[in-house]
């Protein structure tokens, strides 16, 4: 099969200041890692366009697009960094990372509508799950994935498609602006009681949301997506499955307390390969959202990238 891949040095040139976790080096560990690997040699690498301001308003509110623009020209402007929130920082480049970052994942959207690939990976930043409709936060400025699922409906014409989300940060952006879409069915897990404090309610009825205790481990939560997330996608019968690729519930990662490894992302993407095989031809597109501990980072990704391109 195809795997396409899709990033841009454009997305390296966020940086939201020394220390910060997500930090260009993420993008860089990736690829790195994929070099020493010669998994490289089993993707496609495709350009990656700016987002339009018609893609951006397919998930979000003009007055909210408006004025993170006019926010972050002035800190391109001024040649500073300027903070959006405690943990949320723009600088000169972030606006035509963010740009680079949607439009990835909505030219990865059409790549694998129009055949040209089986299946896409996003290597991406700003990532995109807590942007909400009209608010930015948790290192999110727009919402990658839930723009290229509104581009899949509303430009492409697709009926059905599914959201997973496998971070271990509840996606309340994405679903803030997808609850009640019954064109969209949400499926995540997260780790309880964690930021953004979210998701014990879902918001609708489109929404499978798994609260994990913390410290819970790859063979229970395997066991949860077997019995909650995979009968409700095959009941659903997406056309096509987007996924927030967080790889922050790794064991490795100081941002959570989940036990996962590089084998049990392999095993919830083949999951995930099999759904869109029997319903949807296959088709997957993936947005990277968090993930800092940098080698596991990289190990993790590539676990992803085996089971989409089946090597």
């Amino acid at each position: 099969m195809t795997t396409a891949y899709f990033s841009h040095p454009d997305c390296r040139g966020h940086d939201m200041g020394r220390g910060h976790p997500e930090c260009p080096a993420r993008l860089d560990a990736i690829e790195d890692h994929l070099l020493a690997t010669g998994l490289d040699v089993a993707l496609t690498r495709f350009d990656v366009p700016l987002a339009a301001h018609a893609d951006l308003a397919l998930a979000h509110s003009e007055g909210y697009l408006v004025e993170l623009s006019e926010f972050m020209q002035q800190a391109a402007a001024n040649g500073e960094h300027r903070a959006l929130d405690p943990d949320t920082t723009v600088c000169p480049a972030t606006w035509r990372a963010a740009l680079r970052a949607a439009g990835a994942a909505v030219a990865a959207t059409d790549a694998v509508i129009d055949g040209r690939a089986e299946n896409a990976f996003c290597a991406i930043r700003p990532p995109g799950h807590h942007a909400t409709r009209s608010q930015a936060m948790g290192f999110c400025f727009f919402n990658n994935v839930a723009i290229a699922a509104r581009h899949a409906l509303d430009v492409r014409g697709l009926e059905r498609v599914a959201i997973v989300d496998f971070d271990v940060h509840h996606g309340n952006g994405t679903e803030d602006i997808v609850a009640g879409d019954e064109r969209i069915l949400m499926a995540s897990f997260f780790q309880d009681q964690l930021y953004p404090y979210s998701g014990g309610v879902p918001l609708g009825t489109n929404m499978i949301n798994l609260a994990i205790p913390a410290y819970t481990r790859g063979g229970e939560i395997r066991e949860l997506i077997e019995a909650n997330w995979l009968p409700r996608l095959d009941a659903f019968s997406p056309q096509m499955v987007f996924i927030s690729a967080g790889f922050d519930a790794h064991r490795e990662d100081d941002l959570g307390q989940l036990g996962l490894v590089e084998a049990d992302y392999e095993w919830i993407t083949r999951r995930l390969v099999d759904v869109a095989r029997r319903h949807a031809g296959g088709r997957i597109v993936s947005c990277l959202e968090g993930g800092y501990a940098l080698s596991a980072l990289a190990r993790s990704v590539a676990a992803h990238l085996r089971a989409l391109a089946d090597v």
